[in-house]
């Protein structure tokens, strides 16, 4: 990205990482969002400066927390707007009129080089504290994706059968990668918009997510014998990204039904399991 930060290098590797563990082709992540492939190609080689959105869409196709990737943006962000140029505190310069001997008053030559290695030592520090932070592990392998792992970008699920119900499947981590999958085949309704059935074996709840909908376009997923979960896409900021019902706890997958209806109709497209 734009001068090689290491800021700029370190989202680059991180949407990267994110981005294998969504499974995606480029051109199956360019359908899934609101960027072309051509974009994300960019944006992962760090060849062009990523918008917000497209980190938040990223993180809501693989189905994980966007706080972390969120945070190096921030940090990137701030390189590519010469922000951080500007704020950065300038390089303190031993003064020109040092004198070789210690005069009334003045300070010896190597008692003002001494501070340079608490400097040093202390920007190192905050280095340190900065990776350990913006850690994260590879869901599947186990493996670090390029930084120190962090157990805590592992939580474990929130609920499990019946006490999932009414739940997001989000905020739950019923929906991390490694823990949901699609049940069912991934359709495409008469306007275009994709719709499928999510479920998680570790939390036994499903759920419908919906992607290059309409303002307006509404899903619902629902089961024998329990309330229905129902999502309406009310926000432009909607259309690019994944949005979810929430959870139906412990269901028969069997009897799982998910409705489409499309943004000023009546009649919805429904599929089965």
């Amino acid at each position: 990205m734009t001068g090689g930060a290491p800021e700029c290098a370190a989202l680059a590797e991180g949407l990267r990482a994110v981005r294998a563990r969504t499974g995606l082709s480029l051109v199956a992540l360019a359908e899934r969002t609101a960027y072309s492939k051509s974009s994300w190609e960019r944006y992962l080689n760090g060849k062009k400066p990523v918008p917000r959105q497209a980190v938040e869409a990223l993180c809501a196709t693989a189905g994980e927390p966007s706080g972390r990737l969120l945070a190096l943006w921030e940090l990137a962000d701030a390189e590519w707007s010469g922000r951080a140029r500007l704020t950065r505190p300038a390089p303190q310069r031993p003064s020109v009129a040092v004198p070789t001997d210690a005069e009334d008053g003045a300070v010896p030559r190597r008692a003002r080089r001494g501070r340079w290695p608490a400097v040093v030592a202390g920007a190192a520090a905050a280095l340190a504290a900065v990776t350990a932070l913006l850690a994260v592990t590879d869901s599947d392998t186990g493996e670090p994706t390029g930084l120190t792992a962090s157990p805590a970008l592992d939580p474990p699920p929130a609920c499990h059968g019946t006490t999932c119900d009414g739940m997001d499947p989000g905020r739950s981590f019923c929906g991390l990668p490694g823990r949901a999958d699609s049940l069912g085949p991934v359709h495409r309704t008469r306007t275009g918009t994709g719709v499928e059935i999510r479920y998680s074996s570790v939390c036994a709840a499903a759920w419908g997510r919906i992607w290059h909908a309409k303002v307006g376009d509404a899903l619902e997923l629902s089961a024998f014998g329990v309330r229905p979960r129902r999502v309406v896409i009310d926000s432009p900021a909607d259309t690019g990204v994944y949005r979810f019902t929430a959870m139906i706890g412990a269901p028969d997958r069997a009897g799982l039904r998910l409705c489409f209806t499309a943004a000023g109709e009546t009649d919805p497209e429904c599929f089965h399991v």
